[in-house]
């Protein structure tokens, strides 16, 4: 039987060092599931692995794709899983990481088959787009299937900000008659592996402070520079995310102030707070996760998979 050891957690909690001890232990490989790392433009705003790490233990999509490249939950549900049937050929043990919990999913569970819309509905969509732009798509979803639209608020609201899969969320929902959340979990998608789902916490200081620490860590490794080279791209959907954003937003002041500088670096902390928040709302709703603070030996949580790999 093949194992998927899945650790999930809210972002600087130590789940990359936690994953890494992991592999080694279990002589392994690392499937990264964090949405923002898969861009190899995108670096010290996305704390990717250091190169120490990478050396450490193998690690799959890591800054394999390009920001300009269109990349969507369900190409990395077919490519992850196709990597998974290749490691388990060498290995029965494999461990996934990440806080990207709509990916997690989509290799845990997958996704749904939905049905065929008319085009008169895309038509219609698409104008009603080109008038009155990406809010009037936030407002038609929240209206049409609130559910869904606070679960992607909480867990990717930057798919909020793209119009591509925001019409296609209403599109469903318009077409059928039917919330686009109804046809999520009504397909049985056959996996070859049991998930050990392990979750990585601490109380909410703790987290905010490693949060600051980590900000601070990445302005000093020259954060600034690095979304500097990006902003010309800014109107791209992968771009619009925590840590980029709020410089951008300097950025368009052209005024090079400290203060401003200071003001939208307290605002990258604010924000991955909240994004924080947001991970852990998600992932605790998550069935069979076994949950370890931050400081547990970790010892007892390789104690914890043994025992659920052998009963």
């Amino acid at each position: 039987m093949n194992y998927l050891i899945t650790i999930i957690g809210p972002t600087a909690i130590g789940k990359t060092s936690l994953s890494i001890a992991l592999a080694q232990h279990f002589n392994c490989d690392i499937i990264s599931c964090d949405s923002r790392q898969f861009y190899k433009e995108m670096t010290i705003g996305t704390a990717v692995p250091s190169d120490e790490e990478l050396i450490a233990a193998k690690h799959h999509f890591i800054q394999n794709k390009s920001i300009f490249e269109n990349y969507s939950v369900g190409d990395f549900e077919n490519e992850a899983i196709a990597k998974l049937d290749e490691l388990f050929l060498k290995n029965n043990i494999q461990i996934m990481v990440g806080g990207s919990g709509l990916f997690v999913d989509a290799v845990l569970k997958g996704f749904d088959d939905f049905p065929e819309i008319k085009d008169t509905v895309r038509e219609q969509l698409n104008a009603d787009f080109e008038l009155f732009g990406i809010d009037y798509l936030q407002n038609k979803l929240k209206e049409l299937d609130n559910d869904f639209f606070q679960k992607l608020y909480c867990e990717n609201p930057q798919t909020l900000q793209n119009p591509q899969r925001m019409k296609r969320f209403i599109e469903v929902c318009l077409g059928t008659g039917k919330p686009y959340s109804s046809f999520i979990g009504q397909k049985k998608n056959e996996r070859n592996f049991t998930p050990i789902l392990i979750g990585i916490e601490a109380n909410r200081e703790v987290i905010y402070e490693r949060i600051n620490q980590r900000v601070d860590n990445m302005i000093n490794q020259g954060l600034v520079a690095e979304a500097e080279r990006l902003y010309p791209n800014r109107a791209l959907n992968t771009l619009q995310t925590v840590g980029y954003r709020e410089l951008f937003d300097y950025f368009d002041s052209n005024i090079e102030d400290s203060r401003l500088l200071g003001n939208a670096i307290e605002e990258i902390k604010k924000n991955t707070r909240r994004f924080a928040k947001r991970q852990l709302t998600w992932f605790k709703r998550t069935e069979n996760a076994i949950w370890f603070d931050y400081l547990t030996d970790r010892k007892k949580i390789i104690k914890h998979i043994n025992q659920h790999i052998k009963s």
